[in-house]
């Protein structure tokens, strides 16, 4: 129902009331008027608070936000990093004071697994290596691309001839090498990758063991472990000493990682810390919803 323009007077209102009455209306009425669109809280959903596990966030998962975008999230939830950049994006970083904690390198389609993909492998890493320790960044991607047949001993023997070749190099730079372990069961795309030579946790370690390099370690992307394993805190607490790096993302699927998959991620987290677990936790899940809450519930998740 609509008001009337001027109130009527109340019977025996004197004159003078009358008249500050309609004096004050239009001005009450803009005072009283509701904004029509409410400024944005700029409060972050969550923000880290205890900080036990340092924690990162994934470009190419949340887009269609640009990095800067990204950036501004990160430090909005109190995280240090936005990884898996390449350095001609790390000063969008450094402007944020941000570190990239895993450094993006030559892909996961080629890898040490076959020796005719070595010297393009090692040219990137050798330039990556150079470039993550000048920014004073800690880590750098690697895989082991497909397996086209090969068995797994001749693959291993592969992949430790080839990454031996640039371990000295890492040691040096003070850079570690991740080879990242994916799973070869799901067969859409970025979700999975069919013979992908490094889907076993184990065999991925004992290429690690061979090698008998401190600056070369595992990826353990927990979505990827979870697929092919399970038995997940059984092998971080086993294999602690050869994790550089950890990822995250819900199973099935890979999106949030909150109660509608299968992963109960705060023990995995607090197996982590108990280890000493000193690197990164990336997340690395595709969210179905809203982005900036799915990240804050995963960044709670994870602050154990």
């Amino acid at each position: 129902m609509s008001s009337p323009a001027h109130p009527a007077p109340a019977p025996g209102l004197p004159r003078r009331a009358v008249l500050r009455t309609l004096a004050a209306a239009p001005l009450l009425g803009a005072v009283a008027a509701p904004a029509a669109t409410p400024a944005p809280s700029s409060e972050p959903a969550y923000r880290v608070q205890r900080g036990r596990i340092r924690q990162s966030v994934v470009p190419w998962c949340f887009r269609p936000w640009t990095l800067e975008e990204l950036c501004l999230q990160a430090k909005q939830l109190g995280l240090p990093s936005v990884e898996l950049v390449t350095p001609d994006k790390f000063p969008v970083l450094k402007q944020h004071g941000l570190v990239c904690a895993l450094t993006g390198s030559h892909g996961f389609a080629k890898g040490f697994a076959h020796r005719e993909e070595h010297a393009e492998c090692l040219r990137i890493l050798r330039e990556r290596i150079d470039a993550t320790a000048a920014a004073g960044f800690p880590a750098v991607i690697t895989f082991s691309g497909f397996r086209r047949g090969i068995s797994d001993e001749d693959g291993i023997r592969n992949m430790v001839d080839g990454l031996k070749q640039v371990a000295g190099h890492a040691e040096r730079a003070k850079v570690t090498l991740c080879i990242e372990m994916l799973n070869s069961r799901v067969a859409t795309e970025m979700k999975g990758h069919p013979d992908y030579f490094c889907d076993d946790l184990e065999r991925t370690v004992e290429i690690c063991r061979r090698i008998g390099s401190p600056r070369v370690k595992v990826l353990f992307d927990i979505y990827h472990v979870q697929i092919m394993h399970g038995d997940v805190i059984t092998r971080v607490r086993q294999h602690r000493e050869w994790i550089g790096h950890v990822h995250t993302a819900g199973v099935p699927g890979r999106h949030e990682i909150d109660d509608t998959q299968e992963i109960n991620y705060p023990p995995i987290l607090q197996a982590l810390a108990e280890g000493g677990y000193a690197g990164y936790v990336g997340q690395e899940f595709i969210p179905r919803g809203d982005k900036a809450s799915a990240l804050a519930d995963a960044v709670r998740r994870c602050d154990v």
